[in-house]
């Protein structure tokens, strides 16, 4: 990782890439507003698809590597990258992770939710809380004169002590002018290693925790990741950017 040619955004580049995070918070609130008994995943699609374009920015994730949509729509037992589809209607009980990126004025913004979708089981609010706070608690670590592997030990040390496990197929990234740069954010790792961390890099941080085993495989569809046991999987994502006054997390409204 050290040897990866990791960019460094100005002030005025941040900027710009907190307003694309802007637009991804504003739509990610709209749908968590949308999430309830008897809605699709595709009817979450067409009205982020709608929202994105009414501010002017272009999905991310549409057309990426031939990906269809602008969501991922991940639910239950799916881990990431779950297509919207009209025959997946949410239920009562289900838990269901909103993946969305935009491209605007030349910049990316990324970021993820885990909604329950009324109420839900203990272990699927746990579940939640966890992958939630284990975000925040990797945000903390993302400072200037950190090592990168601080943010990952970070998600791990507190995950699995509380009995979860840290997905390790799938891990964060830098974020810019392209969605995935320099460097890889994983989950889990030994802290004091990998890069130092800088002012102006930017990353998005990303937790994806299974409630069972960690093991995970992708689905025919070539896309969906789901748990090979078959238990909950929940998933929340920051685009943070590192400064000289600590963690600025640009998709947070």
């Amino acid at each position: 990782m050290d040897r990866e040619v990791i960019i460094l955004k100005s002030r005025d580049e941040i900027e710009k890439l907190r307003r694309s995070n802007i637009i991804v918070a504003e739509v990610l609130e709209i749908l968590k507003e949308k999430v309830e008994s008897g809605i699709s995943t595709m009817d979450l699609e067409l009205i982020a698809d709608e929202e994105i374009r009414k501010r002017k920015a272009i999905p991310a994730f549409k057309g990426y590597r031939n990906y269809p949509f602008c969501l991922c729509t991940s639910v239950n037992e799916e881990v990431v990258h779950g297509m919207p589809s009209k025959r997946k209607v949410l239920r009562e009980g289900d838990i269901i992770s909103i993946d969305l990126g935009v491209l605007y004025d030349g910049f990316y913004g990324d970021s993820a939710v885990t909604v329950p979708v009324g109420e839900v089981s203990e272990e699927a609010e746990r579940l939640i809380r966890v992958t939630e706070t284990a975000l925040e608690r990797a945000i903390s670590r993302t400072r200037e004169g950190n090592r990168l592997m601080d943010i990952s030990h970070a998600v791990q040390e507190y995950v699995e002590g509380e009995g979860f496990s840290v997905v390790r197929e799938f891990v964060g990234h830098g974020i810019g002018r392209r969605l995935h740069e320099p460097p890889q954010v994983p989950n889990f790792g030994v802290p004091g290693r990998g890069v130092r961390l800088k002012e102006g890099m930017v990353l998005a941080i990303e937790p994806m925790i299974n409630a069972g085993k960690s093991d995970v495989r992708v689905l025919d569809d070539g896309w969906t990741a789901v748990t090979v046991d078959g238990r909950l999987s929940a998933h929340f994502e920051h685009s943070v950017a590192v400064t000289s006054k600590g963690p600025y997390v640009l998709s947070r409204l």
